[in-house]
């Protein structure tokens, strides 16, 4: 059980590493350090006073990634209040549904998308707050008055009361010029209470509201610190000083959980990627900055491979090098050297999560003994479940169960596959306002669906197989794994993605082709279709005889994605 408070972990990171940089804007050199952010968080929290916000009144936070953001949840979730993190490619409507059906009360978000939102649409908002130097974009309810608890006296909220010219007069009169560590003094509140809740877009539709407590969130950040590493401090992730360049969303629970709060309750330094993060971006700051620890989705590993690697290893005379003993070491050696020199070369492991990563893929970077693993979680468990170090990692497995958590197989099939789900201290309380879904996410002895099917080794290793709700069923009642058949396909020349669908008996592929590689090899349009009925052909005999491809439809666009690059699967089943 978490012993740590989560409001305390800033506290004390506040005051332990007071003239430490916290957080930097990458392309703008904006940096603070934690004195800097306790002190704007400190400015906030007046500011939340001046709106009448409470304890456990709900603050909704859109916005890319950068140190503003960070002040604005930190300040949030040590003000007694509930963040709601929104993830910044969500449409307009749906930003206004998830501010209205979590009853936020204040919304800080970027000017680029309150461009785009409708203040009227909003709810129960009182007041609008730009993440630029946090100015008041728009004061909703100006009629409501409010009451200054400590002096008795009722005012109507205006922009003016929450400028940052005024939050800064009453900064100055209330510690006349000497805010030091020490002023640092947070309400207490319950780890067990919410702290966030977080709606994010799955493969399957749109989902529900996330209640994350505070002992779930400590207990990733504590994981991060060592705190359950078994008595094996080298293997610990995070430590003070570290340097961590954050691409993911913060919005979604596997960049947040690290990237962002673990790194900067130990003391660490946090660089946000303030714009698209391309591969140029990316590889550019990770030369500059040297990040200690990477975390990534699939999609840029796989990527590195399918452009840079994958055409290099097959042409002469690479390709019968790779196929000599001792010579081929030599040159997977060589290619290796490079991969963690595009990786700045300071850090201990890329850490691969938020979605399921490619075999072949996996198989070639193992070849390499390049320092990656690969982590399983969900929202749902804020977001970790399982985790090994790389040179404990078990290939095609997604890690070892965390020692603050449990996980059992049920409804187990011939194979020895059922569906997994977990306990511990990660899980989440349910669903905001949805009793009903809240009810089907656990069974009835109080352990979390996944929704993953799998199984586990003996030794705790989580190996997955694919969605519950993805899964296919052969002629003869066999298990199909779409996962499974697409990851063959991903791999073949001139595709770039693609959807493995059930239309009555017939297994259909959905493929979006590799545009620039059919340019390079000369193919025309009319080229395309022949050469991936090509591609059928080969994949099939790789598969079993159930498993059969029995046609590929070219799939002109690329497909729907959620913001974790998950394709949204939903959109094409039918």
């Amino acid at each position: 059980m978490v012993k740590e408070n989560f409001v305390r972990m800033f506290e004390d990171s506040f005051r332990q590493n007071w003239d430490l940089p916290a957080f930097s804007d990458y392309e703008t050199k904006y940096t603070l350090t934690y004195g800097q952010v306790a002190e704007q968080v400190e400015k906030l929290h007046l500011l939340f006073k001046q709106c009448g916000i409470e304890k456990n009144d709900k603050v909704s936070l859109i916005g890319r990634n950068s140190t503003h953001w960070a002040v604005a949840y930190i300040a949030t979730i040590t003000y007694g209040a509930v963040i709601v993190p929104i993830l910044q490619d969500f449409r307009p409507e749906d930003v206004h549904h998830i501010v209205r059906h979590s009853d936020s009360k204040l919304l800080f978000t970027a000017d680029y998308i309150w461009d785009h939102l409708d203040e009227n649409e909003l709810g129960q908002v009182r007041a609008v707050i730009s993440l630029t130097k946090f100015k008041p974009l728009s004061v909703i309810d100006a009629a409501l008055p409010f009451v200054d608890k400590e002096l008795g006296i009722k005012f109507a909220l205006t922009k003016e009361l929450i400028s940052p010219e005024a939050i800064q007069q009453l900064f100055d009169k209330k510690f006349k010029g000497n805010f030091f560590p020490d002023c640092i003094r947070y309400d207490y509140k319950d780890n067990e209470e919410i702290a966030s809740i977080n709606y994010t877009s799955g493969t399957t539709g749109f989902s529900k509201g996330v209640m994350t407590t505070g002992r779930a969130l400590a207990s990733n950040a504590l994981y991060g610190h060592n705190a359950y590493a078994a008595g094996n401090p080298a293997h610990t992730l995070l430590y003070r000083g570290d340097r961590m360049v954050t691409f993911l969303p913060l919005a979604h629970a596997y960049g947040c959980a690290f990237d962002f709060i673990g790194n900067s309750t130990i003391g660490g330094h946090t660089y946000f990627i303030t714009r698209m993060p391309t591969p140029k971006v990316l590889l550019a700051a990770f030369a500059e900055i040297k990040p200690t620890l990477i975390l990534s989705v699939p999609l840029i590993i796989e990527k590195i491979y399918r452009k840079q690697i994958q055409p290099m290893i097959a042409k002469p005379p690479m390709s019968w090098v790779l196929k000599v003993p001792y010579l081929d070491e030599m040159v997977l050696s060589q290619i290796s050297k490079k991969l963690v020199s595009v990786f700045g070369g300071a850090f201990e492991e890329i850490i691969i999560g938020g979605a399921a990563m490619n075999a072949e893929v996996e198989s070639f970077f193992r070849k390499l003994k390049f320092p990656f693993t690969i982590g399983y979680g969900m929202t749902e468990t804020a977001p970790l479940i399982s985790y090994s170090h790389w040179t404990q990692f078990v290939p095609t497995s997604c890690g070892k169960i965390l020692d603050c958590m449990e996980v059992r197989v049920d409804n187990v099939n011939e194979e020895g596959i059922g569906e997994l789900v977990v306990r511990g201290d990660n899980v989440m309380l349910g669903y905001y306002k949805n009793d009903e879904a809240t009810k089907a996410s656990f069974t009835e002895d109080g352990w979390l669906r996944t929704g993953d099917l799998g199984y586990v080794d003996s030794n705790g290793n989580i190996f997955i197989k694919g969605r519950c709700k993805t899964m296919l069923l052969g002629p003869s009642g066999q298990n199909i794994y779409p996962e499974e058949i697409e990851d063959k396909l991903n791999n073949m020349p001139f595709v770039m993605e693609s959807i493995v669908i059930q239309r009555g008996e017939k297994i259909v592929a959905l493929v979006h082709p590799d545009m620039d590689a059919c340019d390079q090899a000369g193919l025309t349009h009319d080229d395309i279709v022949p050469q991936l009925e090509k591609t059928r052909k080969e994949v099939n005999k790789m598969l079993a005889s159930y498993e059969q491809i029995n046609e590929i439809e070219l799939h002109p666009d690329e497909f729907e994605k959620t913001p974790k690059n998950s394709i949204k699967r939903y959109l094409y089943s039918k």
